[in-house]
């Protein structure tokens, strides 16, 4: 096997022998262990094909999922504005109409408390 670092590896011995030192000619010598070169590189060519397929649906998958997201956060938007809306009415309605239910709490607590003390009383005697 001819050296391939070489440049008598890659072009070939020159034959003084044969009379055509001057002549001009280059052989060239080819790797028989590499002669499946061009296999090689259809078989990389139909690799780069297969990644170029697989970013050009990574690229499909990231636009939809960014569509998807773009409109989920319109709708949380949304949603967010329309519980503002319920809660400044809410809060409308309260002070327009009064907030006796903390009246009412309190007056429900003094009952109880009230209860409480006569039973106490009523359990000692």
């Amino acid at each position: 096997m001819a050296n391939l670092r070489s440049r008598e590896g890659l072009l070939g011995a020159r034959s003084s022998a044969a009379g055509n030192s001057n002549s001009g000619e280059i052989q060239l010598r080819i790797d028989p262990m590499h002669a499946d070169l061009d296999e090689e590189i259809t078989g990389l060519h139909h690799k780069i094909k297969q990644l170029k397929g697989v970013a050009l649906e990574i690229e499909g998958e990231a636009k939809f999922q960014n569509d998807f997201l773009s409109k989920l956060q319109l709708t949380v938007i949304k949603a967010q504005a329309g519980l503002k809306n319920n809660m400044r009415r809410m809060n409308n309605s309260i002070f327009r109409q009064g907030s006796n239910h903390l009246y009412h709490v309190i007056l429900f607590a003094l009952v109880c408390f009230f209860l409480v003390y006569l039973w106490t009383k009523h359990s000692r005697r």
